[in-house]
């Protein structure tokens, strides 16, 4: 499924520029560590944290993700937004739950 078609129906509020609409989301992974995310995510996939530093978009660039979806209504720093920009790494927020947005985001993809 495409990263603009699960920002529209999962109603995410972009933070940086998607940086590549058409790009293909080939499952999610969910955690707050960001060594269990270097160790288990996989390429193209989108990461569901509750962080919101710079060093969720150096992970994210080192995987290869296909963007970061922050939970809980909460704000990326403003460096973060910067660093993403440059990066060229997508940065979306939801007022859901991790728990919730995760359902959701299993149902749309199918698949984990």
């Amino acid at each position: 499924m495409k990263i603009d078609k699960i920002v529209k129906e999962l109603g995410l509020e972009i933070k940086s520029k998607v940086s590549d609409p058409d790009k293909e989301v080939a499952g999610g992974y969910a955690s707050d560590l960001l060594s269990d995310v270097i160790a288990n995510a996989k390429k193209d996939f989108i990461w569901i944290t509750l962080q919101i530093h710079q060093n969720i978009v150096g992970v994210a660039a080192l995987k290869e993700l296909a963007g970061i979806i922050i939970v809980n209504g909460r704000k990326p720093e403003k460096e973060t937004l910067e660093k993403a920009e440059k990066e060229n790494i997508s940065i979306m927020v939801t007022e859901l739950p991790a728990f919730e947005i995760i359902g959701k985001l299993y149902r749309m993809l199918g698949k984990c």
